[in-house]
């Protein structure tokens, strides 16, 4: 099956990693070393964005990208710690989600995935 893969790349001009001789592996650790800071390139009707919650501050970041219509996923690491303070920063967060029509969902134990105005996360598949 593969083979269909190279044959159609083939065609098209590209040659896969094992033909031109480069470790993707290799590349992919050199161009994540660089930690090069992502900037929007092109204009988009809404983007995914990282943000960590460090400070009560940034409940404020989140509410300003949910307003701009972005979907945000929420690093809760630093807040982990104090589970009454994590507690108190997700009701905020709630009553922000609620009022603009958004939706939360946990995705890890230090991830949660937030959404604007009308986009709903599907919570399970049956």
């Amino acid at each position: 099956m593969l083979g269909i893969f190279s044959d159609i790349s083939k065609s098209f001009g590209n040659s896969s990693s094992t033909d031109s001789g480069m470790d993707v592996d290799a590349f992919m650790s050199a161009a994540e070393s660089k930690q090069v800071v992502d900037q929007v390139q092109q204009n988009a009707d809404a983007y995914v964005k990282p943000v960590s919650l460090q400070t009560e501050s940034d409940i404020k970041i989140v509410e300003q990208e949910l307003m701009k219509k972005n979907i945000v996923l929420l690093n809760i690491t630093p807040y982990a710690r104090n589970p009454t303070r994590l507690k108190d920063a997700i009701a905020q967060l709630k009553t922000v989600i609620v009022n603009l029509n958004g939706d939360i969902a946990r995705i890890d134990d230090d991830k949660i995935l937030i959404t604007p105005t009308n986009v709903k996360i599907v919570k399970k598949i049956k």
